[in-house]
């Protein structure tokens, strides 16, 4: 599972805009678009997160679940329990 907080800050750490993710990925704008604007774990076409996933893994992206460890261990960023986004 991929959360929308997750494609957010794997773009940025990737240097990439949302038209950038969705070339990288070979998906639409608007399926990105759709997938970050989601609230919470992302639910949509199983094909079009494969894609996304495999696109992330490829350019160097872990994903990291909740509870889990990093397997490469190293630097990382995770969002503290119980911590929310408050955008503006």
């Amino acid at each position: 599972m991929i959360t929308a907080g997750q494609v957010r800050a794997a773009r940025a750490l990737l240097g990439l805009d949302q038209r950038g993710l969705a070339e990288l990925a070979g998906l639409s704008l608007p399926t990105i678009q759709r997938m970050e604007a989601s609230d919470g774990v992302i639910r949509g076409n199983v094909d079009s997160l494969v894609k996304l996933i495999g696109a992330l893994s490829a350019a160097g992206i872990e994903l990291i679940g909740d509870g889990a460890v990093s397997v490469a261990g190293g630097r990382g960023v995770r969002l503290a329990p119980g911590r929310g986004t408050t955008a503006p």
